[in-house]
């Protein structure tokens, strides 16, 4: 039986790192570019990648490929269900499971494609209140950004904030575009990227603390030697911040990983790239990508004040923003 793509043995020890880049970018363009699996294989072909037989792909061997879990280090158990399957993955679990919801979505004729949010998960936040804000669709289902109101228990923000997704990302795009045609700018972001990668270990050892933490805390309350109350809270705690050490890891991940190759039109690649490209740059260009409220109901476009870009400190970028 062949070996599958993205690992060195047919018994998945250990990745091909030749294969693994290529593999995640397949995915991306896939999940976050919402490409086709037919597109996806003219692209691979074009960059020279061939299957582990030495042939092209096409439309199925990729589809068979992106409907395997062992990608992702997991497989189904006997009541069908995906488990860890002690092996390394070459994507993430929850890069399959997107995989997952997109091969179903392709399924179900009339199931209306989720927008794909450029600045979640702590990438853009309200101005008022500085909450994160997220992707949330208006009552005519146009995506867009909202600062969520506080529930029942308090969590939330202001709930004052709300911006058309598009308006937002195009405006946040052409800024960062900009930056990237300056001369000298791919040195810099070489730079940058070793830098990031160098917090990627880091994150990955805070992790491993974490989670070692996390059984030893499980110990001691299973020999009785702290309280269920005790454990509940260090477990609450200790999950929160392994949630928010693996949201980080995996846009530091991006960040470090992602190329432009040897595009000549930055313009357009931007407009092409996935989504997943798109985001590392923005965040390693980007601290934070602030939102006000508009000055009055419906306004389409960024009045001045109304976006502030907050750019990251980096060796040679540019002060003069």
């Amino acid at each position: 039986m062949p070996r599958l793509y993205g690992f060195d043995d047919a018994s998945r020890r250990r990745l091909r790192d030749d294969e693994v880049g290529p593999l995640r970018q397949m995915v991306s363009r896939a999940v976050e570019g919402g490409q086709s699996n037919a597109d996806i294989a003219v692209w691979a072909n074009g960059e020279g990648y061939r299957g582990t037989l030495g042939g092209e792909w096409k439309d199925a061997s990729v589809g068979r490929l992106f409907r395997n879990p062992a990608i992702a280090g997991l497989r189904y158990d006997e009541d069908g269900e995906l488990v860890d399957a002690g092996h390394p993955g070459a994507i993430t679990p929850e890069e399959f499971k997107a995989l997952q919801a997109r091969d179903q979505s392709r399924k179900t004729a009339d199931a209306a494609p989720p927008h794909d949010y450029l600045l979640v998960d702590g990438a853009s936040t309200c101005g008022k209140c500085t909450w994160a804000l997220q992707g949330a669709r208006t009552n005519a289902g146009t995506p867009g950004y909202r600062c969520r109101p506080k529930d029942k228990d308090g969590r939330g923000g202001c709930g004052e904030v709300r911006i058309d997704a598009e308006l937002l990302e195009n405006y946040v795009g052409e800024y960062v575009v900009a930056e990237l045609l300056k001369p000298g700018i791919r040195d810099q972001i070489l730079k940058a990227q070793a830098a990031v990668r160098a917090q990627v270990e880091k994150m990955k050892a805070t992790i491993e603390e974490l989670e070692g933490r996390r059984g030893e805390a499980a110990t001691l309350y299973g020999q009785r030697q702290i309280s269920s109350e005790a454990f509940v809270a260090a477990d609450r705690e200790i999950t929160a911040n392994l949630k928010d050490t693996r949201s980080r890891l995996r846009y530091a991940e991006q960040m470090a990983d992602f190329s432009l190759g040897n595009a000549k039109d930055l313009v357009r690649w931007w407009n092409t790239a996935p989504s997943a490209s798109k985001r590392a740059i923005v965040r390693l260009f980007l601290e934070n990508v602030e939102v006000f409220p508009a000055r009055a109901r419906g306004v389409r476009t960024v009045e001045p004040g109304r976006v502030v870009l907050h750019w990251r400190k980096l060796p040679g970028l540019s002060d003069a923003r």
